[in-house]
């Protein structure tokens, strides 16, 4: 729980501590949205041509800017007729028709008037759209095409339409920072849009990854309610076929051919019954699954039972309200479960000798501080810590600075999670120089589902004594126990 551990570590069902690699696939632009915008741009840039050469008597290379609109319209239908309009376009596609949009546009600018036209900022629409969806590669591309048509009509182009003989044309150097602001314009919009662009692309896919998580989490947690109700349900037959097979054992004389049979079923029933009552053991699979409602330093044991290291001590601390000494009691959510077990994965994984929980609630919070005895968080990512991915500009080998690129989803999840059910994190270092994560979530958030769980009649445990902490989750049901104790 380090520098690299709370960033990188992934608790038991996220994917490495790198961001998962997006498979090749076809991309986020859909032929049907190129195929409508180009259609609009069409549709303008002719009644635009039409409106000002004979309503407002502007005199246009009509021709040849009827001729370049056209080849839009052209492209246009020819992409409807050769491919289905739900298509997804990959990234390539997608910039070629980018493209050869700004291209068209740029011509049409060319006839027009060049950078004196007001309509040549539109030149800056192309690379923006290509700045939320592309890839950096094809927005670069984009963006250095855009700057050298921008150059280009600063340069060379028609004269503007005007009332005047000969056009209307501006000062040099209103040209030369009209193209410049566009250069400017296009790096900064580009960028910007980008980098949002990016971020919201991380976010959901980091999102998408916590919600694979919770998904397994509680796909577990069923799995695990399925194991404990089928032992419990079938301890009771199971002990009468172990008892009747017995019996039949003890009655049969040793020359009976029927005896090898009964012995295969005596050996076979004692095999279920070892089965069955392995699963009752499991307190990630079944008996944990029994309650509804943990108390606080019984919830952490479950949590962290997977993520237990050799070496690595784990002590849970108690440090509650003098009028009220019995630990709260939380739900065994998914979220709870798997958001605390990343946070004490980290821990433990990143630990020298030992992570310390200290449990702390009184009448208006519960918290809980996992802290460890390793290097603790990196200075320059304490203050990103819960981001989906990170980037550090140092990586070495050592805990303290293997940061690597695109870290921190291990944390996310494990905030996300934990934020979902009503509580915020905070991370730091400790006094002695370990990562430090506490967790808080008002008290009337958990006594709310305390009391209504009570009301229904499921995992009422507050009757029982938990100052230590060692409640044994691991016993077997007592009607199992008993049946399969018929020896």
């Amino acid at each position: 729980m380090d520098a690299t551990a709370s960033p990188s570590a992934q608790g038991p069902s996220t994917p490495p501590a790198t961001r998962p690699a997006r498979p090749r696939q076809r991309g986020r632009i859909r032929l049907r949205t190129i195929v409508f915008i180009r259609w609009v741009a069409v549709v303008g840039q002719l009644a635009t041509l039409l409106i000002v050469h004979f309503a407002m008597g502007y005199r246009l290379p009509m021709v040849w800017s009827l001729l370049t609109v056209a080849a839009l319209a052209v492209l246009t239908v020819g992409a409807q007729m050769r491919r289905k309009a739900s298509v997804r376009l990959t990234d390539r596609e997608s910039a070629i028709y980018f493209a050869f949009d700004m291209l068209q546009l740029s011509v049409l600018l060319f006839l027009t008037g060049g950078l004196n036209n007001p309509f040549a900022i539109l030149i800056l629409a192309p690379v923006t759209v290509s700045a939320t969806t592309l890839s950096y590669r094809s927005t670069v591309g984009l963006a250095a095409l855009a700057m050298d048509c921008v150059i280009f009509l600063a340069i060379f182009h028609l004269p503007l339409p005007w009332v005047t003989a000969g056009g209307f044309a501006m000062p040099g150097n209103f040209i030369t920072a009209m193209a410049v602001a566009l250069g400017l314009a296009v790096i900064f919009i580009t960028s910007y849009v980008y980098r949002v662009a990016q971020e919201s692309r991380y976010l959901s896919d980091a999102l998408t990854a916590a919600q694979a998580a919770l998904d397994r989490e509680q796909r577990l947690s069923s799995l695990g309610a399925l194991a404990a109700a089928a032992a419990h349900e079938l301890g009771s037959p199971l002990g009468t076929i172990s008892l009747v097979s017995r019996e039949m054992q003890r009655d049969l004389p040793e020359d009976s051919p029927l005896r090898g049979d009964v012995d295969l079923l005596v050996s076979q029933s004692a095999r279920c019954r070892e089965i069955l009552a392995e699963l009752s053991r499991r307190p990630e699979d079944s008996s944990a699954d029994h309650f509804h409602m943990l108390p606080l330093p019984l919830l952490i044991e479950v949590a962290a039972d997977p993520h237990r290291r050799p070496g690595v001590a784990l002590r849970v601390e108690q440090d509650p309200d003098p009028a009220d000494p019995v630990p709260p009691l939380l739900p065994r959510r998914p979220e709870l479960i798997h958001g605390l077990g990343n946070l004490l994965q980290n821990a433990t994984e990143f630990a020298q000798q030992e992570v310390k929980v200290v449990l702390a609630w009184n009448a208006a919070e519960i918290s809980i501080t996992i802290a460890d005895d390793g290097a603790g968080f990196a200075p320059d990512l304490l203050d990103r810590l819960g981001d989906p991915y990170l980037s550090s500009a140092g990586e070495t080998k050592d805990r303290r600075n293997r940061t690597g690129d695109h870290m921190g989803l291990g944390i996310f999840i494990a905030q996300h999670l934990l934020e979902r059910s009503g509580g915020s994190v905070g991370f730091g270092n400790s006094a002695f120089g370990g990562a430090e994560v506490r967790v808080t979530w008002p008290r009337t958030i958990f006594d709310d589902e305390n009391s209504a769980n009570r009301n229904l009649g499921g995992g009422n445990l507050g009757g029982r004594s938990f100052a230590n902490g060692n409640l044994d989750a691991r016993k077997p049901d007592s009607t199992f126990d008993g049946a399969l104790a018929n020896d």
